[in-house]
């Protein structure tokens, strides 16, 4: 990849105007002016909330109420038939629950410990010492997270040996990092996630037969960094330690790692061999997090 070459990155956001939750839910749910007219007289006798009288009536689902309500506070809430598509996204499909709590917990460790002001800024690579860990499940998660705080969040499918990250967002995979860091000229090669204006993913793409020999080349740090002038944050999934050095290179190219572990599954061992070659590249260890999901 040319130094001076940008990457085609098709982001336009899309501005949701300031509206009542009343004109939401009638777009949403094409209520007609009687209907609305009959909320409005419920809401009144009642003393209750628009969209309690909207689902007291019939004319809108407890679910039709948590959706118009992400949309007037700008909050991404995933409509039903995509959390059916997307069931690994907690914190999208079930933004209230206990998981996607704890998600935030982590967010908000993560922008205290690595996002001060004045600090050098950093992708964050998710790492993990074994397959099963997690760990992609985790960074999509985490983009999400970071997404919904309103800051543009990139998610960085960089394991290049095991690709998950297009089947867990619904996206095309014909084109991807792969394809960049071989130098090929691919269009629109980053995806907006729908629904989700601020959150962006740029796939692995076809599948490459030498991924620690890309990653090992000048081009992926070059890319990373051209990713930090674009976006407010950037999540790097890689393969699992016990596939090879990928996760270490890719962290020491992100500036910062995140390990991931499962709980009674996961060697201890092969926790502390990772954290000791973490230890031993530029990256800063951003914290080790145990995977109960």
């Amino acid at each position: 990849m040319q130094k001076d070459r940008p990457v085609n990155v098709d982001t336009q956001d899309s501005n949701i105007a300031d509206r009542s939750i009343g004109s939401i839910l009638a777009d949403l749910r094409n209520l007609s002016a009687d209907q609305v007219e009959k909320i409005v007289r419920h809401q009144r006798d009642h003393s209750v909330r628009f969209g309690e009288a909207a689902v007291a009536l019939g004319f809108a689902s407890s679910d039709d109420v948590l959706v118009a309500l992400s949309q007037q506070f700008h909050y991404p809430y995933a409509p039903e038939e995509r959390r059916e598509a997307s069931p690994e996204l907690k914190a999208l499909n079930q933004p209230f629950g206990v998981q996607a709590e704890s998600f935030r917990a982590i967010r908000s460790q993560l922008m205290m410990r690595l996002f001060n002001e004045g600090q050098e800024r950093h992708a964050i690579s998710v790492v993990s010492p074994d397959s099963g860990d997690g760990k992609t499940f985790f960074a999509a998660n985490l983009a999400v997270v970071l997404a919904q705080l309103g800051g543009r969040t990139l998610l960085v499918d960089a394991d290049m040996r095991h690709p998950r990250q297009h089947e867990v967002f619904g996206l095309d995979n014909k084109a991807g990092l792969s394809g960049i860091l071989s130098g090929r000229a691919e269009a629109k090669v980053i995806q907006q996630v729908a629904g989700v204006p601020s959150l962006f993913v740029l796939p692995v793409g076809i599948t490459p037969p030498n991924p620690l020999e890309l990653v090992e080349r000048p081009a992926f740090g070059l890319l990373i960094r051209e990713l930090l002038s674009k976006f407010d944050h950037v999540v790097v999934d890689t393969p699992a330690a016990c596939y090879g050095s990928d996760a270490a290179v890719i962290a020491a190219r992100c500036g910062a790692a995140l390990v991931v572990a499962r709980k009674d599954h996961g060697r201890v061992p092969a926790l502390q061999d990772l954290v000791a070659n973490l230890a031993e590249t530029p990256a800063v260890l951003a914290g080790v997090v145990f995977n109960e999901f």
